[in-house]
């Protein structure tokens, strides 16, 4: 499971960075770091970090809705905008341009006053619109990570489980909490005491 986050983590942080989308640069960059640590604490029996990690399985979910509905336009919302640049600057999804079967042209304005080398991009033929696609990486994350939810909790059962079970102040007795302890120690010397 963790491979597969890792995977789709990756690959939409690949494009991400091809349009130049520093929010989602950001977030992407933060799902990868808090799924290896929550594949650490799993290994390490550490469930504090993969309590970090449902807390942020949760925040991934809530932005990957928040993408659907940016580039679905609901609320308000619109693709347009810069928002997901943080304002810095024009660009937009890579797969505005570069989608399935997209034809791709540049076309020259041809208002005087319009400065020469600025270019208008005119793209047709796509097969899947790019809000399409987008939509479709943030329902993929969002599986994902509800899968990872679930077995994180799960996991942070079992850990809690053995935490219960295990014996801190007898160390690895053959007896657990369930059965009480024997009255009376036999002490036995460690050194032969001197004749």
């Amino acid at each position: 499971l963790c491979v597969f986050l890792q995977l789709a983590a990756l690959e939409r942080q690949i494009f991400d960075f091809l349009g130049f989308q520093w929010a989602p640069i950001l977030g992407n960059f933060l799902q990868i770091i808090v799924v290896i640590l929550g594949l650490f604490g799993t290994i390490q029996f550490r469930p504090r970090y993969i309590v970090v990690y449902t807390v942020w399985t949760a925040l991934w979910v809530t932005w990957n809705v928040f993408i659907i509905c940016f580039y679905l336009e609901v609320g308000g919302l619109s693709k347009e905008t810069d928002l997901m640049t943080f304002n810095i600057s024009m660009h937009r999804s890579w797969w505005r341009e570069h989608g399935p079967g997209c034809i791709r042209r540049v076309v020259r304005p041809s208002s005087p006053g319009i400065v020469e080398d600025y270019s208008y991009v005119s793209v047709t033929g796509c097969i899947i619109d790019f809000q399409y696609l987008e939509v479709i990486h943030s329902a993929i994350q969002i599986l994902l990570s509800l899968v990872g939810f679930v077995y994180a909790c799960y996991v942070i059962s079992i850990f809690m489980e053995e935490e219960d079970s295990f014996d801190f102040i007898g160390g690895l007795d053959t007896y657990s909490y369930r059965q009480p302890p024997q009255e009376h120690v036999e002490l036995k010397p460690v050194k032969p005491v001197g004749k």
